[in-house]
């Protein structure tokens, strides 16, 4: 038993230390990403606290980088664990610092105080992740898809404007509050301290991706600003106090409790602000939730294209959600998915949701151990961060669709959006570049074409009888008859379209066909369109004839039940409905008297009579008269089957045979109708291979079958008939290529 056990044993063992090995690999891959996310997240994290904070004063910019730092951690530590995108990091980010940092600038001009207007922030972020969650249990989520490239681009665009706009006056060391008009208008309250820091952390940020990787770019320029404004307070000692200095983030006040006893307070701050507080931070609460959601899943999307993931929209909006709500009970700004950082996070080998956790935990311990350290930051360092990132927002790409015509209403849409953001608000913003994207959208419908194809009836139906022995169908007798190929979406906006493509037709034709294979959708207005035709037509005692009905359209709409319902299709001849358009050309064939059993005498045929056997010596007839079999059909069976291993050649004496090229299901193709004295099955007698189609008596049917091997016998002493047969075989052959061909022309346009 024991040298049984031990090979099992011995191989067990490599194959459980391969897999540790691989654990180990990914746990240290992760806390790598997660550092260096960190250090690419948590200086913009404080750049956008301090921004937000700072519109109530100088005083409290200390208490925004301290709200920039739990909100990194928070989100960190929480959206990871109950999101679906294991790369993706998430932290306080540019959208949430432009909207919150213009909402705290109204509430201080309307005269609010500080603290309650922080209140009224921490609310909008509660409610804000509140939403999020209800959006995505509902499935919202999964709506980001349906959101036009230009809105992103103009919306993107729009928020890296407002960032720079809101920065320039810090950059320039101007008085807090000062907008930016205000402060380039007053050179002279300009700080030369504050715009040599942010030109050498702005060149810092530029350059630094150009010489190494190694190091996130904020990290080296946020480094480098601090180094510079110390080398600056070694000339001027003034510089070294943190208390009243405009130039630095200032003292960092953090709760002398735990965040348990903070979270606590703000509850109870919470409960007593009342409906009326509500009523004023609902909008933007809603704004806000909008413009995170958008972001985070523009970042997964993103990230789903780099690692052919496929992350779960709802679910992450459901943990994005859950994520803010904490970060506002603690003090925390809200956040969304950071492009960079989970860019950086991925690179530097972050594999699953581990590594975001590392990224809100390695902010947290930031938050505990170096929280005075930041009271020292430059406030124009932070201002040239943002300054670069929001630049980096500016898609300048979309410049180049102002020079292409068919891209130049795009143009506007973005343009549209980004004047309404500067000037307006991001949500209202994001509409109007969703109604103009969907105006565009009607607009391009409308130009391109419902008409895929047109074709003369002639063309299709002039096909249906071949061979020597056929009856050609008379010019009149298709002239009245149209096909329409329809393709795209018919509704109010290609209504007017249809209607000059049909109306002209109906005051001359008598059948118009419609295929509606390629239609993707259909409303209201176009079936009234539809009705109108059909109404004009009966008048001239013509029918609206409706083929290639798709059973279900991409929108859930079943077409044949939708103009049923519309009263374009009911019990009549005047408006119809087929399965495929050749069963329609069958019933325009029955109702116009031209089907072949109807023109073809039925009398029944002798082999002399066969019109391939003319001018043939009476001993050749007699000699093939004695192999031939007779056979009898009734209506509606096979004369032969496709697939059939048989080499047996057919000529029609009496009745009419339909061909037809079996395809899926239990669809088939009509590719002729033979009558008394054409030969069939002649693919089948040559090769000797079976037959590629089926052959189905339309009515009694009388048929001489011809076995190759006794043709083969007589052709050495009847060489003069066997050409004759031969040359038949081959004359009808390509006369049913010959005319399939062209209705192939016909259909392709």
């Amino acid at each position: 038993m024991r040298q049984h056990l031990s090979p099992i044993n011995e191989t067990s063992t490599p194959m459980t230390s391969s897999t540790i090995q691989h654990s180990d690999r990914h746990v240290i891959g992760d806390v790598w990403g997660g550092l260096a996310a960190m250090l690419v997240a948590l200086p913009s994290a404080i750049a956008f606290g301090v921004t937000i904070y700072a519109a109530l004063g100088t005083s409290l910019s200390g208490q925004g980088a301290v709200a920039g730092l739990l909100g990194a951690s928070v989100l960190g530590l929480i959206a990871p664990s109950l999101g679906s995108s294991p790369r993706l990091i998430s932290a306080p980010s540019a959208p949430a610092a432009a909207m919150l940092s213009a909402v705290a600038l109204d509430f201080s001009a309307s005269g609010l105080p500080a603290d309650m207007t922080l209140l009224l922030l921490g609310l909008i972020g509660l409610l804000c992740g509140g939403m999020q969650v209800l959006l995505g249990v509902v499935g919202v989520g999964r709506l980001i898809k349906f959101i036009p490239f230009p809105v992103v681009s103009g919306y993107l665009s729009g928020v890296g404007l407002i960032i720079l706009g809101s920065q320039i006056p810090k950059f320039l060391g101007s008085p807090a509050g000062t907008p930016l008009l205000a402060a380039l208008q007053h050179p002279f309250e300009w700080a030369w301290q504050s715009i040599l820091i942010g030109s050498v952390v702005m060149a810092a940020m530029i350059l630094t991706p150009r010489l190494t990787r190694a190091v996130p770019p904020a990290i080296v320029s946020l480094s480098i600003g601090v180094a510079v404004y110390f080398g600056l307070g070694a000339l001027d000692p003034n510089l070294m106090s943190v208390s009243h200095n405009p130039l630095v983030v200032g003292p960092i006040i953090t709760s002398s409790g735990s965040l348990h006893d903070l979270m606590i307070a703000r509850v109870h701050a919470f409960r007593h602000l009342g409906p009326d507080a509500l009523s004023h931070v609902l909008l933007s609460a809603l704004t806000l939730a909008a413009l995170l959601s958008i972001d985070t899943l523009k970042t997964c999307v993103v990230l789903d294209t780099m690692t052919n993931g496929d992350h779960n929209p709802n679910r992450e909006l459901i943990g994005q959600g859950i994520a803010n709500i904490m970060s506002s009970l603690i003090g925390g700004i809200p956040g969304s998915g950071a492009m960079g950082a989970s860019v950086v996070n991925y690179t530097s080998g972050g594999n699953t949701r581990l590594s975001g956790v590392m990224t809100g935990m390695f902010c947290f311990a930031t938050y505990l151990l170096l929280s005075p350290l930041i009271s020292w930051v430059p406030v124009s360092a932070l201002a040239a961060i943002l300054m670069v990132v929001g630049i980096r927002m500016i898609d300048r790409d979309s410049l180049t669709f102002f020079f292409s015509p068919s891209t130049r209403l795009d143009f506007a849409v973005i343009v549209s959006v980004i004047l309404v953001a500067l000037f307006g608000t991001l949500i209202a913003a994001s509409g109007v570049g969703v109604a103009l994207s969907i105006i565009l959208f009607i607009h391009e419908q409308t130009r391109s074409s419902i008409i895929h194809n047109r074709i003369e009836g002639g063309d299709i139906l002039n096909k249906r009888i071949v061979g020597k022995g056929s009856i050609e169908i008379p010019e009149e007798a298709v002239s009245d008859v149209v096909i329409f190929e329809l393709q795209g979406s018919l509704f109010f906006g290609t209504a007017s379209q249809l209607h000059d493509a049909l109306e002209p037709e109906a005051s001359v034709r008598k059948y118009i066909i419609l295929s509606m294979r390629r239609v993707q959708s259909l409303d209201v207005t176009a079936t009234h369109v539809l009705e109108q035709i059909k109404d004009q037509l009966e008048k001239r005692g013509g029918s609206l004839i409706f083929c290639d009905i798709p059973k279900g359209l991409p929108s859930g709409l079943k077409m044949k039940r939708f103009l049923k319902e519309t009263g374009v299709l009911h019990p009549s001849d005047k408006a119809l409905a087929f399965h495929q358009l050749d069963d329609a050309l069958e019933w325009i064939d029955d109702n116009k008297n031209i089907a072949t059993d109807g023109a073809v005498d039925a009398t029944m045929l002798s082999v002399a009579q066969m019109p391939c056997l003319a001018n043939q010596p009476p001993r050749s007839l007699a000699a093939l008269e004695s192999i031939l079999e007779q056979r009898s059909i009734e209506a509606g069976s096979r004369v032969y089957k496709a697939g059939a291993d048989c080499d047996e050649l057919f000529l029609i004496r009496r009745g009419t045979v339909r061909i037809t090229l079996p395809i899926r299901k239990k669809d088939n193709y009509h590719l002729a109708t033979a009558v008394p004295g054409d030969v069939i099955g002649g693919l089948g007698f040559l090769h000797a291979q079976g037959y590629t189609s089926d052959a189905v008596a339309v009515t009694d049917v009388d048929v001489y079958v011809l076995h190759r091997a006794k043709f083969d016998h007589l052709a050495d002493h009847h060489r003069q008939l066997a050409f004759a047969v031969i040359d038949t075989v081959a004359h009808d052959l390509a006369a049913r290529l010959h005319a399939t061909v062209a209705e192939l022309q016909a259909l392709r346009g």
